[in-house]
C-alpha cells in the first residue's frame, strides 16, 4: 500500500531515519538544504536526535510525530531535522551537553531548538504530546518556543552565548602541576567503589548500567593492590547480572540496562558495544578466578554475536530493538503455560520453579527468565540428580529457543560502525585467548578484512557502512577503537598486518584530532566539517571516551614501537585531565586505567618461534592465563626481519632451537626461558 506522507529521509540509509520517511513530519537530514531554508523563511530548526534500538524515541514518534495535527505545527512552525545519534555522535555531542546545561539531565529522544545558524537555545528530551504529571506537552512546547523566537530574540541570543560560551568551557583543559602518582587510581576506585550496591552488585540502585569499564578499573586496583574487596565486588556484579533478566537465558548476550537494582527486568534492546565490551571483561575475570559461569557468558554471547549480528562479508551490525510487534520484550518473555507446552508437562514445573516463571509471572503477567535456584537446590527439592537437573535444563533451553526463533524478532539496525566493530575485535580477542574459537577467528579475520575493503578509503576511516555504501569521515572513537581492537587481535593471532594497521591508525589520529594547543584529542579531526563547537569528549559514557582509549592506544604502540613521540601525546591527555581524574573519578575509569599502564608500565613480552609449533603455543597459553592488564606480547619467527617495527625483538634469539620467551621492563629484558613454568614465574614477578 503506498505511504500517505513520504518526506526526505526516504532517500538515507540510516534504518532510524527511514523509520520516520513515512511521518507527516516534513523532515530535513542534517544538511545545507535545511539550514537554507531556516535562513531563508527565518524559522528555528527543530532537531530531534534518537536511535533504532530506543524505546522512548518509537514512542515519541507514535504519539507526536505520527499525529497528523502536531506535525503540521511542526512543519509551519520550524524546519524539522532528524538524526541517527550513531551516525552522527558528533552533533549528539555538542547538542546534549546543550540539553544537560539546559535541563541538569539528557537522554533520547533529544528535542534540541537551534537558530537557522544551528546555534542552540532551548530543549529536553522526550515531550509528551499533551500535558501530563506536570510536564508540558510538545504542542505547547512548540508554540512556546516559536513564540519566543518571533518576539524575545534577545533572550534566545543571550541563550545562545551562554550554551556557547559553556560548550568552549568544555574542551578546555589546564594541565596539572603535581606529579603524576598512581595514589590516584587506588582514591579513584574507593570513591566510585562508593556507589557500590553491596546487595545486588553494579553502582547505584535503578536503573542499573553494566558499567564494564569500571569493572576493568577495579580489576586492575585489585591486581596492582591485590585488595580483595575489588576483586569480590566485580565477581559479586558479574554474577548478579549473568543470573539476571538482563542477561539473555536462552539466546545469549545481554540487554541495555535494568530498570530495577537487581537486573531482573530489563530495556531489551541489544547493543553491540555493550555485548562487545562485556564479552572482554567477563573473559579477564574468568581468567583471574576460573569461575565456570563467566566462561559460560563469554562462550554464549559470542555465539548471540555470531549468529545474529554478524554481516555475511564480515563486521558486526549496531543493535536490536526492545520491541517486536509493538510491544517492548514480547520476542524474549514467556507464559508459564507456553513452557508447558513447549518443553511438557513434567520437565516445564521444574524449569519453570528453576527460572521463575510461574504465575502470575515478574513482568506484565509473563515472565523473564533467570535462574533462582541452583542444579544442586533443584535437585534436592525434585529429588533428582545434578546431572539429570542439567540435562533437563540444556533439553527446556534447547526447545525454547527453538520454539522463540518461530516469533516475530524485534528490528535489527544492520548499519555497520567503525568504532563499535573495534570494541568487538577487542572482545573477539580475548574469546580467542580463552577458548580458541575458530568460528571467533573467523569473525576477527573477516571484520578486518571488511572494515579495511569498505571503511577505509583514501588513507581515512569512515564511521558507518549500510547497503553498500560507507559514508561520514571517522571520528576519535573510530581510529580509537579500531585501533586497540586492532592491537588486541594482533596479541591473540600475531598477524603482522594488524599491528601494522594500528600504527597507521594511531599516526592518522595524532594527525587529524590532536589538539596542537592545549594537547588531547578533538572528536571531529581536521578534515571533518565545521560545526558550532569541536568538542573534546573525555568522560566514559555507554563506550568508553576516545581520549581514554587513544591514550590507552598510545602507551601500548610506544612499548611495541620504542617510539617516544607515542608516550608524550599520552603523557600530555593525562596531565591535562589529572586533577578532574582526582577530584571527579566517576567518568574516567578507561582514563584511570590509562594512568594505570602510564605508572606502572608494561611487561614487554618476546617469544621467538612459529605461532603453530607446539612448543610457542604453550608458552603463548602461559601468558593467556596470566591476568596481566599492562602488558605487550609480540612473537617472532627465528631470524625475522620484526626488529624494524620493534626494538623489542632486536637481538632475540631461541635457545638450543626451541621456542624462547622473554620478559622485559623499559626494553631490558630477562635471560630468556623455554619452559612455560619458568615463563609463568616471570609473569607473575613484581621485578620482571
Amino acid at each position: 500500500m503506498e505511504a500517505k506522507h513520504t518526506n526526505r529521509l526516504s532517500r538515507e540509509t540510516s534504518p532510524y531515519l527511514l523509520q520516520h520517511a513515512h511521518n507527516p513530519v516534513d523532515w530535513y537530514p542534517w544538511g545545507d538544504e535545511a539550514f537554507e531554508k531556516a535562513k531563508s523563511e527565518n524559522k528555528p530548526i527543530l532537531l530531534s536526535i534518537g536511535y533504532s534500538a530506543c524505546h522512548w524515541c518509537h514512542v515519541m514518534e507514535h504519539e507526536s510525530f505520527e499525529n497528523e495535527k502536531i506535525a503540521a505545527l511542526m512543519n509551519e512552525l520550524f524546519v524539522n531535522i532528524k538524526v541517527d545519534r550513531e551516525e552522527r555522535p558528533d552533533l549528539d555531542e555538542i547538542y546534549m551537553n546543550a540539553v544537560q546545561m539546559l535541563t541538569g539531565r539528557g537522554g533520547w529522544p533529544m528535542t534540541m531548538f537551534l537558530t537557522p545558524d544551528r546555534k542552540p537555545f532551548y530543549g529536553g528530551t522526550y515531550f509528551p504530546p499533551e500535558d501530563r504529571q506536570g510536564m508540558p506537552g510538545f504542542p505547547r512546547i512548540l508554540m512556546g518556543v516559536s513564540q519566543a523566537y518571533r518576539e524575545r530574540p534577545e533572550d534566545v541570543q543571550k541563550s545562545v552565548s551562554q550554551i556557547l560560551a559553556a560548550l568552549q568551557r568544555m574542551a578546555e583543559s589546564q594541565e596539572t602541576t603535581k606529579d603524576l602518582s598512581k595514589s590516584i587510581i587506588g582514591e579513584g576506585a574507593d570513591k566510585v567503589a562508593q556507589a557500590y550496591d553491596a546487595d545486588h552488585g553494579g553502582l547505584g540502585q535503578a536503573p542499573k548500567f553494566p558499567n564494564a569499564g569500571v569493572y576493568e578499573l577495579f580489576l586492575r586496583h585489585y591486581s596492582a593492590s591485590k585488595n580483595e574487596r575489588f576483586l569480590e565486588m566485580v565477581v559479586h556484579t558479574l554474577t548478579q547480572m549473568a543470573q539476571g533478566g538482563i542477561y539473555d537465558h536462552l539466546g545469549g548476550g545481554f540487554h541495555r540496562y535494568s530498570v530495577d537494582a537487581k537486573w531482573l527486568v530489563p530495556h531489551f534492546e541489544k547493543m553491540l558495544y555493550d555485548n562487545a565490551q562485556l564479552v572482554r571483561i567477563y573473559a579477564h575475570v574468568y581468567t583471574v578466578t576460573h569461575e565456570p559461569l563467566f566462561r559460560t557468558v563469554v562462550e554464549e554471547t559470542l555465539n548471540y554475536l555470531l549468529r545474529e549480528m554478524l554481516h555475511a562479508e564480515g563486521g558486526f551490525y549496531s543493535t536490536q530493538d526492545a520491541d517486536s510487534e509493538g510491544e517492548e520484550g514480547k520476542f524474549f518473555v514467556w507464559s508459564e503455560d507456553e513452557i508447558h507446552r513447549v518443553i511438557g508437562e513434567e520437565d516445564g514445573k521444574i524449569f519453570c520453579r528453576m527460572y521463575d516463571a510461574g504465575e502470575p509471572g515478574n513482568f506484565e503477567g509473563k515472565s523473564i527468565l533467570h535462574p533462582i535456584l541452583t542444579v544442586e537446590q533443584a535437585g534436592k527439592l525434585f529429588s533428582k540428580e545434578p546431572a539429570q537437573i542439567e540435562a533437563l535444563v540444556a533439553r527446556g533451553k534447547q526447545k525454547l529457543f527453538a520454539a522463540r526463533e518461530k516469533r516475530v524478532k524485534p528490528f535489527r539496525d544492520e548499519k555497520i560502525i567503525a568504532a563499535w566493530n573495534g570494541l568487538m575485535l577487542s572482545g573477539l580477542a580475548e574469546a580467542i585467548k580463552l577458548a580458541g574459537s575458530s568460528a571467533g577467528i573467523e569473525a576477527a579475520q573477516r571484520t578486518v578484512d571488511f572494515i579495511f575493503a569498505k571503511m577505509f578509503r583514501d588513507g581515512a576511516l569512515l564511521h558507518t557502512y549500510k547497503d553498500e555504501h560507507a559514508k561520514l569521515l571517522g571520528y576519535l572513537d573510530d581510529y580509537a577503537f579500531v585501533a586497540v581492537g586492532l592491537l588486541d587481535l594482533y596479541e591473540a593471532l600475531f598477524d603482522r598486518a594488524y599491528l601494522e594497521r594500528a600504527v597507521q591508525l594511531a599516526d592518522v589520529m595524532l594527525r587529524e584530532f590532536w589538539d596542537e594547543r592545549d594537547g588531547a584529542f578533538f572528536y571531529t579531526g581536521k578534515s571533518h566539517e565545521q560545526l558550532i563547537s569541536r568538542a573534546k569528549p573525555i568522560f566514559d559514557g555507554s563506550i568508553p571516551s576516545g581520549n581514554a582509549l587513544g591514550t590507552q592506544l598510545l602507551l601500548r604502540l610506544y612499548h611495541f614501537t620504542g617510539e617516544n613521540r607515542y608516550r608524550a601525546a599520552a603523557d600530555k591527555v593525562l596531565r591535562s585531565y589529572y586533577d578532574a581524574m582526582a577530584s571527579q573519578p566517576f567518568g574516567f575509569a578507561h582514563l584511570l586505567c590509562a594512568l594505570d599502564n602510564y605508572i606502572h608500565g608494561a611487561k614487554e613480552i618476546v617469544i621467538v618461534g612459529h605461532p603453530v609449533d607446539a612448543a610457542a603455543k604453550q608458552l603463548i597459553a602461559e601468558v593467556n592465563s596470566v591476568y596481566l592488564p599492562n602488558k605487550v606480547v609480540q612473537i617472532a619467527p627465528p631470524g625475522s626481519a620484526l626488529a624494524e617495527i620493534s626494538p623489542l625483538l632486536q637481538g632475540k634469539t631461541q635457545v638450543d632451537g626451541r621456542a624462547t620467551a622473554y620478559v622485559c621492563r623499559n626494553f631490558t629484558c630477562s635471560a630468556p626461558v623455554t619452559n612455560p613454568g619458568e615463563l609463568r614465574d616471570l609473569l607473575e614477578s613484581e621485578a620482571a
